[in-house]
């Protein structure tokens, strides 16, 4: 991907669903976004600072020098999904969910959110107070939000690795296609 520039960029802070996980990096969504924006006019080089297993405290510990490097016009925020799974209280991963709403408003890029779903085995309380972070989190930012960014794929097996949790490179253009209609007001 391309490294620092000076002008605008855009930065995707994700974790390994954002990270073309188990596949080469031109197969991934991030990489298929760039390329769609390119066939689409915008000369906007994208950032995939995206690491498997990132947590929401991962990316705040990362995103200052990356904004700094990048002075990007657009963060796509996709994180969350780890700290679900390792039970973290909800309150904390929107508290730093937040901070990174902030850390990237203060640097002057606007922020898309992608929504993430965990399986429902960790009870329905748990499950309803993590799947509400992300809309309300939307709502009290007033920040364009996917509200699952995995819908169109998590439940169809032909479109999912093994283990049921990241999309093959198949599922990748659909990614890309959930993304899209929230990132395309951003970019006018």
């Amino acid at each position: 991907m391309t490294g620092p520039v000076s002008g605008s960029s855009l930065i995707v802070l994700g974790d390994s669903l954002s990270a073309a996980y188990k596949m080469a990096p031109e197969q991934g969504w991030v990489a298929l976004l760039e390329q769609r924006l390119q066939e689409e006019g915008y000369d906007l080089p994208v950032l995939n600072a995206s690491v498997s297993g990132d947590t929401t405290q991962n990316g705040i510990a990362r995103l200052q020098q990356l904004l700094e490097q990048q002075s990007p016009d657009i963060v796509v925020i996709e994180l969350g999904g780890n700290d679900g799974l390792r039970g973290m209280p909800p309150l904390l991963i929107r508290r730093n969910l937040q901070k990174l709403i902030d850390m990237a408003e203060d640097a002057g890029a606007q922020v898309l959110l992608l929504g993430i779903q965990i399986p429902t085995n960790y009870g329905p309380a748990y499950t309803r107070q993590f799947t509400a972070i992300y809309p309300d989190l939307a709502d009290d930012n007033d920040i364009p939000l996917v509200p699952f960014f995995m819908q169109s794929v998590a439940l169809k097996p032909e479109l999912m690795q093994q283990d049921g949790i990241h999309p093959n490179a198949e599922a990748q253009p659909y990614l890309v296609e959930a993304v899209w209609p929230h990132l395309t007001p951003l970019l006018n």
